[in-house]
């Protein structure tokens, strides 16, 4: 079975936020900054990603309701 290539990409949020969190506790003390960049952008892109994929959602739900509406 192939894999679709939305997949992977669904995947490169988490695994970027898990990198970053592994170089954090993995560097010195004053190393641990450059982690916090790739956490934060890991991190952006999963809630960006949840409020996009909310709003669809709410979307097609009230073209539901409205196709609904109207037919009756």
């Amino acid at each position: 079975m192939k894999k679709p290539k939305k997949f992977w990409l669904s995947l490169a949020a988490p695994v970027l936020v898990l990198l970053a969190i592994l170089g954090f506790f993995h560097r010195k003390q004053n190393d641990r900054v450059q982690a916090i960049p790739a956490l934060v952008v890991g991190m952006g892109l999963i809630v960006s990603s949840a409020y996009r994929r909310t709003n669809r959602r709410k979307k097609l739900l009230n073209q539901m309701l409205n196709s609904r509406n109207t037919l009756n």
